[in-house]
């Protein structure tokens, strides 16, 4: 094939992603406890038994590619939605199809694939939820955020949600190689791949973005010449046509990093730049206000516990108002986190708790701090000894709390700031054995 004939074919292909998107299991690449030999997606193709279920994980790791998978090796018809642009209207239709299909057929029920589920409202959701409960549609949605959150609990109980992980280095290495040596396109060239370093950072883990990457820096050489991929080729591609690569919103988590490290550095201004950034790129509102929740626990916690009950309500008032008025409450809320004394005393607590339960689930709590519900407990001296704090001087009475063989255990170490600094001084004259 010539130099012209080869570029023209390539203005009438789709781009790399999608003509590597994978038909079956067998050429799906990743996510092996979920497609591997025994996991839970590949038995539901073997048994023939589809149910319900949401996928979770960052973008690129193939959730769309599944449900298309999922569908086709099962003989089911396919229908999808986008959560971005698809209303109640849509929805109704879209079952209305399954439905009157059923009727003059006797074909299993179709695969109704939501993408960005997440973006459903209430009522979108409330639609979805009798033909998801009857059977009229099998619902595979897809998700970046955690579903626990956005997702109605009726119809989550209804799904089985599956997460889905980043690409390892070896998956994306996989990826690679059967584009070069199998691409329609790129199998006929002159393809030299000397360093992956490069090309593998900026994926990111992520499929969709490691083909991007490939189609720009291969397009930058001249047509005809030898192609040759190595760090340095990458970087200076990207760089020079990061407007291209970032046309999907790719950097969607490297500005959510960015609004988050401004913010607990204490940059007011970056913080409120990057929240410009992502809101003039479209970011949903509520995702943002979530983040500065978590921020506000995280990051400032106990130097300013009034920051999470503003964050709380930024949230709040976000849901009820939305877009464009929802700019100005996530304005006041980054700028004054960005701005509050900061401590990650909470979090650390919580991270070292967690760490020692999971060791210590032997660890016996004391009979005096037991419920007695029973004549029995009582009798085995469930609850005796107990001393209620509020009979005592100062509302405190010195009693061990912790499993007998914990004793002493600090978990919590207060911060550098004035708040915590008076905790430190209240828990130093209370309890001697925690060394305050």
């Amino acid at each position: 094939m010539d130099v012209d004939e080869n570029i023209g074919r390539s203005r009438m292909l789709p781009p790399l992603p999608e003509r590597m998107r994978p038909h079956d299991l067998d050429g799906y690449v990743g996510q092996k406890h979920l497609v591997g030999k025994g996991g839970v997606i590949r038995n539901m193709i073997e048994t023939g038994n589809l149910t319900s279920f949401i996928l979770w994980g960052p973008p690129g790791v193939g959730k769309t590619t599944l449900a298309r998978i999922v569908s086709a090796s099962m003989n089911r018809e396919f229908f999808t939605l986008s959560a971005v642009s698809a209303g109640v209207k849509e929805v109704r239709e879209v079952i209305d199809k399954a439905r009157t299909g059923s009727i003059f057929s006797s074909e299993a029920a179709p695969v109704l694939f939501i993408d960005e589920i997440h973006r459903f409202n209430k009522s979108q959701q409330d639609a979805l939820l009798g033909a998801v409960e009857d059977g009229t549609v099998i619902l595979i949605g897809a998700t970046t955020e955690n579903p626990s959150f956005e997702v109605n609990s009726p119809l989550l109980s209804r799904c089985q949600v599956f997460v889905l992980k980043s690409l390892e280095v070896q998956d994306l290495q996989e990826l690679l190689d059967r584009a070069v040596k199998t691409d329609i396109l790129l199998r006929d060239m002159d393809i030299t791949v000397e360093e992956t370093g490069a090309v593998f950072r900026y994926s990111g883990g992520d499929a969709r973005k490691l083909l991007n990457i490939l189609e720009i820096v291969i397009g930058s050489f001249p047509a005809g010449k030898p192609i040759v991929i190595n760090n340095a080729s990458v970087t200076s591609c990207i760089q020079e046509n990061m407007a291209v690569y970032d046309k999907s919103g790719e950097m969607h988590y490297d500005i959510i990093s960015a609004f988050i490290k401004s913010v607990r550095g204490s940059d007011p201004n970056a913080a409120v730049y990057y929240l410009g950034r992502m809101l003039v790129g479209g970011e949903d509102p509520l995702f943002i206000a979530r983040r500065l929740c978590v921020l506000a626990a995280e990051d400032i916690g106990l130097a300013n516990p009034n920051a999470l009950l503003l964050a709380n309500a930024c949230f709040q008032t976000v849901h009820n108002i939305g877009m464009p008025e929802a700019r100005i409450p996530l304005a006041e809320t980054a700028i004054y986190l960005a701005c509050s004394q900061k401590s990650n005393s909470a979090y650390m607590a919580i991270g070292k708790a967690m760490d020692l339960a999971s060791k210590t689930q032997t660890s016996q709590v004391p009979l005096y701090l037991r419920n007695a519900p029973t004549r029995l407990m009582e009798d085995l001296g469930y609850a005796d000894g107990y001393k209620y704090a509020h009979d005592y001087p100062g509302h405190f009475t010195d009693l061990e709390f912790l499993p007998s063989d914990l004793s002493g255990t600090v978990l919590y170490e207060p911060a550098d700031n004035r708040k915590e600094a008076e905790m430190r001084t209240r828990l130093s004259a209370l309890w001697k054995k925690y060394g305050y």
